[in-house]
Parts: C-alpha cells; structure tokens; sequence
C-alpha cells in the first residue's frame, strides 16, 4: 500500500523533514551566497548535523532583506543554490508592499517540488480523476495557479487556462467545457457571480462544485465565504502560497475551516511579531516557514507576515500536519490601531460580507489629529445600508467608520489579489 507524504507520522514526518534540512544546508554552505555567510554567523559548517532545534540558530529572514539583496546585485541578488543557466522559471511578486517586485527563480528541481506539493494539494483537496479545471487568471509572471494548473494537467485532468478573456466570455468557457472545478481569488468569485447576474446566466446550472481559492483572506472569512456558495452553489476550498516559498496550505476535505500545511515540505514555526520566539500553543502569532524542497533559491526561517493560530485539535484521520484555526487571519502589516483596538481589514469585510446589497467595498486609511480615521465606501443600491453598517461594525470592532456611499461601478473590480486597503495621507 502506498502511504503518500502528507500520510506520515510524526516520526516518520520529522525524520523526513530531518533529512530534507540537513541535504539543504549542506548544499547551501557550498555554493549559495545569500546563505553561506548567515550560516556560518550561526555557526554552521559543512557537513555538520544540524537537527530541527539546531535550525533556530539562524535568525529570522525578512522579506525586505531579499529585496535589498536584489536591489543590491539585480536582477536576482545572491540566493542561488545553482549556476544562473539551470534555472528555467521566473515568477515574482506584484511589489505593493516594498515598492519593487520580488523575483523567484526555479530550476527543474525546484519547479518538480511545486508539482509534489500541488499534488498533495489535489490529495487533501479530494480532487476527483474526472474533475474539470478552470484557472480563469492572468497567466503572467505572478506565480498564481501556475503549478496548480500544470500539476492537474500531469495527472490526466482535463484543464484550461482562461486568460486574457473578458469575464463574461470565461463564463461561457466554464460552461460549454462542463468545468467541475474553479481556481481564482474570492474577489473574482463574487465578480464572475456579478457579471452572471447581469448577463442572465445561471450559476446554479453549471457544473462547477469546487471553487479553490487563494490570494486573499476572503477564502476563510464566514460571510464571504458563504456569499460565494450561495452564488455558485458550490463548495470553496481554501488554498495558501507566496510565490517565495510556494504552495504549502490547503483546506483538507475533512477538517472544513482549517489550513494544512504542507509539513512535508517545509517547516514551519508560529512567533511572537516582535521576538523570534514560539508564541504558546494556540495563541496567535506570525507563520514562519523554512522551505525543504524548493532548494535552489530557499528561504530559511522566513517570516511569510502572516498571522495564524495553530488548531489543537485532532484530524479525523489521524493525520498529523500543522492545522491554522480559521486559515490566514490576517497580514501583519494590513493591522489597524483603532482607538487602542487592534482592528483588521478581514474583520471589517467579515462584517461588510453580511450585507447582500453591498456588490463591492473599500476601506480608506487616513490620519487626522494624529488618529487613525476609516472611510469605509461601498456600493449598494439600499440607502438604509450605510447605517446599519456603520452600527454592526460599532458593536462588533469598537469602533465608528465613516461609511459612504458610492455609485454602483465605481470601485475597482480584481481579478488577481484585492487592494481594498488604500492608506492616504490625512491631517
């Protein structure tokens, strides 16, 4: 009988990931300059064995020092396990949060790790052999459904990529090829069940029964959540990446509200934001991943700037794999200060998403009389929305935004990652 990875033990888990590290640095040490030094200031040396313990030596990594490393030697910067001509794909970050994208880089080694990883994805997922796929995304250098799309074709499914197409026209396309299964953002969820209404087309009639979705926090927030399954009447799975470490979290089938993390290929740690210290079992804290497979550009004890809670709880399986409560809360940068309350934007569109007449929302930050103040626009058609709004989120965050009012269409509409947050300089 095959036992797949994510089916290991414990033991048979930490041995694994035991072996993976200790193969890593002893590659790293060789040839790679973006870790050689910080190995070394950690006390590492070549072939020396390091267990898992031995790993928090190394301080954490930041995402802003890969971008200095490749602000300082472009367009790559120094960590590269192999020679630049081995490497054959290129994918990098939309660059919002530092200002400058952060290019990856993957050999056929590396890439082949991705297709495990999807692999188990598909596996935890229970997707079907006679699934239909749609990945109705821009298939541009952002790392997106890229390995998920390719893994699925190299187990026999059915698969098409729908980009550079109107939402309308992908609708069709989802229809006419009996798609089963539908990889997007939330945003684009509700945004393809918008444009269906408007174009008279029948969700329900469709074949869609799984819609996986990654890229944003919407995957795990209640109301939206909800909002999506009603719309396509179909069940969403949640999905988490970046394209610095790659797919590593997947709602399983069978513990509904949680992420798996893909233990078989990295570890994973859960600190405090502002120590590089284990936060105590169920309390929330910042994920911290150090990728085991995708060798040839690594990251090591890597603060991702996503905030979790480990879930205690057994699988019903047995299976022993990290497991975040309610997936990713939030990012750690997206946290608002709100009158002493810490406040973040999941929150608010947990709230927003209860509301059927909002079709679409943005939350405007700004500072006036050095507080933080919230404009919260929405379109709605319900002129009685506004203040029921602003009343549901005074009871349940603690504080009072000024919520406006905006024509229907105004806002923007995403088909990659949502940019609901706009901070804007205040008085």
């Amino acid at each position: 009988m095959t036992v797949h990875p994510e089916d290991l033990d414990r033991s048979a888990l930490t041995a694994r990931q035991q072996a993976l590290l200790q193969a890593l640095l002893n590659e790293l040490i060789a040839t790679n300059r973006f870790w050689q030094p910080r190995l070394q200031a950690a006390g590492y040396r070549a072939n020396q064995a390091w267990s898992i313990d031995d790993l928090r030596r190394l301080p954490t990594l930041k995402k802003s020092e890969l971008v200095a490393d490749q602000t300082a030697l472009p367009p790559y910067g120094t960590n590269l396990t192999r020679p630049l001509a081995e490497y054959t794909r290129l994918h990098q970050t939309s660059g919002t949060t530092t200002g400058r994208p952060l290019r990856w880089l993957d050999t056929p080694r590396s890439w082949s790790a991705l297709m495990q990883a999807w692999q188990q994805t598909y596996r935890l997922m229970n997707l079907r052999p006679e699934d239909r796929c749609c990945f109705p995304f821009s298939f541009g250098p952002f790392l997106g459904f890229w390995a998920g799309f390719e893994a699925a074709v190299s187990q026999g499914r059915f698969c098409v990529a729908a980009g550079g197409m109107s939402s309308e026209a992908r609708l069709q396309l989802i229809a006419e090829n009996d798609i089963t299964l539908l990889g997007c953002t939330p945003t684009y969820a509700l945004r393809l069940a918008e444009v269906a209404t408007k174009a008279n087309i029948d969700l329900h009639a469709l074949k869609v029964r799984t819609i996986l979705v990654a890229g944003e926090p919407g995957g795990n927030v209640p109301a939206t959540r909800q909002q999506i399954e009603a719309a396509w009447n179909a069940r969403i799975v949640d999905h988490w990446g970046m394209s610095e470490i790659g797919p590593l979290g997947i709602e399983a089938a069978e513990t509904p509200g949680s992420l798996t993390i893909l233990e078989t290929e990295c570890i994973a740690e859960i600190l405090h934001l502002d120590r590089d210290e284990a936060v105590m079992p169920g309390e929330l804290g910042e994920l911290v991943i150090t990728t085991l497979s995708r060798v040839d550009m690594p990251v090591l004890r890597y603060r991702t700037g996503d905030l979790v809670q480990a879930d205690l709880s057994p699988a019903p399986s047995g299976r022993c794999l990290l497991r975040l409560a309610g997936g990713i809360r939030s990012r750690v940068d997206d946290m608002l200060v709100i009158r002493g309350n810490n406040v973040f934007p999941a929150s608010i569109e947990t709230v927003v998403r209860e509301f059927p007449s909002i079709a679409e929302f943005r939350i405007v930050v700004t500072t006036q009389r050095a507080m933080t103040h919230v404009r919260l626009e929405i379109e709605t058609g319900d002129a009685n929305t506004a203040q029921a709004l602003t009343q549901a989120i005074k009871d349940r965050l603690n504080f009072q935004p000024e919520v406006v009012l905006v024509a229907a269409g105004s806002l923007p509409r995403f088909e990659m990652k949502a940019r609901r947050v706009v901070r804007e300089t205040g008085t």
